[in-house]
């Protein structure tokens, strides 16, 4: 990067808002997704204020340099990754709650502030914020709207998408933008508040956010249901949901993700199980919802039905399913992470088809799923070092998100697009839908600064 940039930048930030140590650029070259290209980035800064970001927007636009944003890094798809030359952007430091109100239900926070760490700050006032991506310790707000994150209660609940009503945001060239609203309602002009929910960053950086929040709800219980196939789990998904249940949960484990789990942790789950199904209620009696829901698991074929008694059970329980994808991650040297979302009628088959395509190849996919939505997460497990594993790997990949899209449905539920899956958004969407989203994006970043080389 050339000086007249380097110094630019130093003259609108902050001591210690300045990066340029190699090693410590390098650290901020990607996020998790490790088979996703990532270039080397020129400089890292990380912002405490708007006006920093709108500085760094501003310099980036008057020297024609790509800007890169990141949250915490902890997404899937290479959404984050640094690009050749860039300026990355880390709003981790922007990381303040700014308001809480409990009367009009809404917080009011910063990019940089950790799901976990606003659920508990709400928590304290009597209040919910619902959307927990399983890495909601570390992921960030910012991240989780820059992906359009769901979770573990999305069944019920709703996504990331759903709880955002307003945004601030700094532009291309290092305006600033106020979308949406901080009341129950508003339908003033396009939603452009949606629009940047779920856009990676492409379009503006997000600086503060009004989140909508509920009630606190009581706590959970869970129940297991033990299946001998996939095929019967996922009918006892079906029935459940034609039936009225509103589980605050339904997440689903495949034999293989259920055995890998045992193989790090001990859980002592069933090794014999080809689906474990857990389902929760939050309702006012969970115990009764439990046992409707798990006389239609037995109905469907479950070879065991387990309640649990209290919230320490519950907990335990679905440890089990937060340890899914770091147990298959210890089965080899890499994976490549899925997040393929079907109809709920069509789960059994993506399941069965999956493990048809594990045959195929001789590999190893273990599947956990958000069953309630039809959301899995098939993880193909692989040798990186082995170049023909790795090809296999690769076209195991590929093979499921055509079966997806074959289902009728879609090729990411909440991990979003990134570099990962940029071929496979231009299938899914067809030439006119990419047209259009290139359209929308020139008006946002006429000078494509903005996280380039991402979505398409």
């Amino acid at each position: 990067m050339h000086d007249d940039v380097m110094r630019d930048l130093a003259a609108g930030l902050g001591s210690g808002s300045l990066v340029a140590d190699p090693e410590v650029i390098a650290s901020y070259a990607r996020d998790m997704a490790s088979f996703s290209e990532a270039g080397e980035a020129a400089v890292v800064v990380v912002p405490r204020t708007v006006e920093e970001v709108q500085h760094v927007m501003r310099t980036a636009t008057a020297h024609r340099v790509p800007v890169v944003p990141q949250g915490a890094r902890t997404g899937l798809s290479g959404g984050a990754n640094a690009v050749d030359g860039a300026i990355v952007i880390s709003l981790a430091g922007m990381d303040r709650i700014l308001e809480i109100d409990p009367v009009d239900r809404i917080a009011v926070v910063e990019p940089g502030v950790v799901n976990a760490v606003l659920s508990r700050a709400v928590a304290e006032r009597g209040l919910y914020y619902p959307p927990d991506p399983s890495s909601w310790e570390q992921c960030t707000i910012g991240g989780n709207i820059g992906t359009g994150a769901g979770g573990l209660c999305c069944v019920k609940y709703g996504v990331t998408a759903e709880y955002v009503l307003g945004l601030d945001v700094v532009l291309a060239d290092g305006r600033l933008l106020s979308t949406g609203r901080r009341t129950a309602k508003g339908v003033a002009g396009y939603d452009l508040t949606r629009l940047f929910v779920g856009s990676e960053g492409t379009l503006g950086i997000v600086v503060k956010a009004v989140l909508a929040l509920r009630p606190a709800p009581p706590r959970q219980l869970v129940l297991a249901a033990e299946f001998g196939s996939a095929a019967a789990a996922c009918a006892a998904v079906c029935s459940i949901m034609e039936s009225g249940h509103v589980p605050s949960l339904l997440e689903l484990m495949d034999g293989t993700t259920v055995r890998a789990v045992n193989a790090m942790a001990r859980m002592g789950l069933p090794e014999s199980t080809e689906a474990l199904l857990l389902a929760g209620f939050d309702s006012a009696d969970p115990a009764a919802d439990l046992a409707a829901l798990g006389a239609l698991c037995e109905a469907a074929g479950a070879t065991e039905v387990v309640p649990a008694q209290d919230q320490a059970e519950s907990e335990l329980l679905l440890q089990a399913r937060r340890l899914s994808l770091t147990a298959l991650e210890k089965v080899s040297t890499a994976t490549m992470i899925d997040d393929v979302c079907v109809p709920r009628g069509r789960l059994g088959d993506m399941i069965d088809g999956v493990a048809e395509i594990a045959r195929k190849y001789e590999l190893t996919i273990g599947v956990c799923a958000h069953a309630g939505d039809g959301n899995t997460h098939p993880v193909v497990c692989f040798d990186a070092d082995d170049p023909d594993l790795t090809r296999r790997a690769r076209d195991s990949f590929d093979e499921i998100m055509a079966l997806g899209l074959a289902l009728g449905g879609t090729i990411t539920g909440e991990h979003g697009v990134g570099v990962l899956k940029k071929e496979w958004l231009a299938r899914e969407l067809g030439p006119t839908g990419i047209e259009l989203q290139r359209g929308v994006k020139a008006v946002f970043d006429p000078l494509g600064l903005l996280n380039p080389g991402k979505l398409f």
